[in-house]
């Protein structure tokens, strides 16, 4: 029976230690990292003792939350060789999935807090160092087959996603969600030659932006 039990308990804890980091890349996003620990527990519906037995202080959850998305995206970034074996296609999918960067640039424009954690947290660093490395040899890969123009270097790419991921923030939620990935794809249209790609969401109005306008005034 023991033995039986330990494994549910283990998995008990991965799943309230998930729950928590997703709740908190959430309100974190949308909030800050101020927000007081009651309200991410209350996110992720565990008690407030459980999370802080996963995470003892707040530091620690805003280190756990950047290496999280980190990690999501290099684990998603170390399979594109074999699955997609397309340069250009390569390379705009990377950059597409980087779009789950967002927390940590929108968490670092936020707060100096934030940005110290995970400035200095080697985890990050390493990560991070690996996905810049796997972006320079999808630039280089589509640049030797003439897909990307010879002009730029993965610098400029990882520029261009930062910029991206910084996100708009006076407009409506469903343009706010597309976002990333519709400017993103606006801009990678701009470094090939090929037919312009589908934009993911809807077009922009003018009444969106008298919104945004508005809302600005208030």
């Amino acid at each position: 029976m023991t033995t039986d039990a330990t494994p549910r308990l283990r998995a008990d804890a991965r799943r309230n230690r998930d729950r928590i980091i997703a709740a908190a890349r959430t309100v974190f996003t949308e909030r800050g990292t101020e927000v007081p620990m009651e309200e991410i527990a209350r996110a992720a519906g565990v008690g407030i003792g459980t999370l802080y037995r996963r995470f003892p202080d707040r530091d620690s959850l805003i280190g756990a939350v950047g290496r999280d998305a980190f990690q999501r995206v290099l684990d998603e970034a170390r399979t594109l060789g074999n699955r997609e074996p397309d340069p250009w296609r390569a390379l705009t999918d990377f950059l597409l999935r980087a779009v789950d960067l967002r927390t940590v640039v929108r968490l670092s424009m936020l707060s100096q807090r934030a940005r110290a954690v995970l400035g200095s947290d080697p985890a990050v660093r390493q990560t991070r160092g690996e996905l810049l490395e796997i972006l320079d040899g999808l630039v280089r890969a589509a640049q030797r087959n003439g897909s990307l123009r010879s002009d730029v270097g993965s610098g400029d790419l990882a520029v261009i996603l930062a910029i991206v991921l910084q996100g708009v923030h006076i407009v409506p939620e469903d343009i706010r969600r597309d976002a990333p990935a519709r400017y993103l794809t606006l801009m990678l249209d701009g470094l090939q030659a090929h037919l312009a790609t589908p934009l993911p969401g809807r077009p922009v109005t003018n009444d969106d932006l008298d919104v945004a306008h508005h809302r600005t005034e208030n």
